[in-house]
């Protein structure tokens, strides 16, 4: 109560005389929230990112960087990173996951536009600033599943040969991850974090971008944890991705079926950790919503791992960790 009080009078500071209203906007999975504060002519955001657990830098940084390219993120109108308060532009109401369960024929041009977006992003050169996506950062990430999945959330402890299977699939995995060419990556480039807006898509929650594998946000995009999609969909998304990056001169692979493996090898580190980080989410943080974005995220996963011979061991330590889930049928084989 007493940050919303410092925040009220902070307002207050930046419009003297004006009369608003403030309501939760939203709040991410960090300690970040945020408020709507309504004038009677305009609306505007403010983040409440307290100091002592959140850096507001990295977040007027990225959103610089950007902007500069021409991607739609929200004006930064005034800043006390004493206090953790940013005042912001408002990019709107609307989700696309909010879109897109409301609409599901507007997922085409939504999606374009997202792609579009996406490669204006990924054509900066403005590079140096960012933290690198490198192996000791990945490998965390991938730690997150055993740690939080694995023994907390199924309370299960590997044994000597799961975890030398573990260890051996991650090795690989990195293997692919850091060989791939390096961009800007958004890092949750996904349903929640982008606002349907003109120009469009509005784009939130960037402060955590790095300097890392080409195809991370396009699989943070199309194999979305929140909203599900047919396997011919994702598959034509990244098509018209892959053609257009090629157009423009980004350094996807050459061959689409090169290009597919790089995508869905970074999915499964991906959703490795994102299995992690919800698991992490329930038991740590008493966020408990998240368990229900699991199923998806393991199908994911699991697909992914059929596909691919070097695969099959994780495949294999998936099924002893559910032996019930086992035997699924998935798609496309390369």
């Amino acid at each position: 109560m007493e940050r919303i009080q410092l925040l009220e009078n902070w307002i207050k500071e930046q419009f003297p005389g004006r009369l608003f209203t403030m309501n939760p906007a939203s709040a991410d999975a960090s300690f970040r929230r945020y408020f709507r504060i309504s004038f009677d002519d305009q609306t505007l955001v403010v983040m409440d990112a307290p100091p002592q657990h959140e850096d507001c830098a990295p977040f007027l940084n990225v959103a610089e960087i950007l902007a500069a390219v021409g991607v739609h993120v929200p004006r930064i109108l005034a800043q006390n990173l004493e206090l953790g308060f940013i005042l912001l532009s408002d990019l709107g109401h609307t989700t696309f996951l909010q879109a897109l369960n409301q609409s599901p024929e507007s997922a085409n041009q939504l999606y374009r536009d997202a792609t579009d977006a996406l490669i204006q992003m990924q054509l900066t050169q403005r590079i140096r600033p960012l933290p690198s996506y490198d192996q000791a950062l990945l490998q965390r990430e991938l730690d997150l599943f055993p740690d939080w999945y694995v023994a907390t959330h199924l309370q299960m402890d590997l044994s000597e040969a799961q975890q030398t299977v573990l260890h051996h699939v991650f090795g690989q995995i990195l293997q692919n991850n850091l060989a791939q060419a390096k961009v800007l990556v958004h890092r949750d480039y996904h349903s929640r974090n982008l606002m349907v807006s003109t120009p469009n898509p509005g784009i939130l929650d960037f402060q955590d971008a790095v300097y890392g594998p080409i195809t991370y946000d396009l699989v943070s995009l199309l194999k979305d944890a929140y909203i599900r999609w047919d396997e011919e969909c994702i598959l034509d998304w990244a098509i018209r991705y892959w053609e257009k990056a090629r157009q423009v001169g980004l350094p996807v692979a050459a061959d689409f079926a090169e290009f597919y493996r790089d995508f869905e090898w970074m999915g499964v580190q991906r959703h490795l950790k994102v299995l992690g980080i919800f698991a992490r989410l329930n038991y740590r943080d008493g966020k408990a919503a998240y368990l229900s974005d699991m199923p998806l995220v393991m199908e994911y996963l699991r697909a992914a791992c059929k596909r691919y011979r070097e695969l099959h061991p994780l495949l294999n330590l998936l099924d002893e960790l559910h032996p019930a889930k086992s035997g699924q049928k998935i798609g496309y084989t390369f």
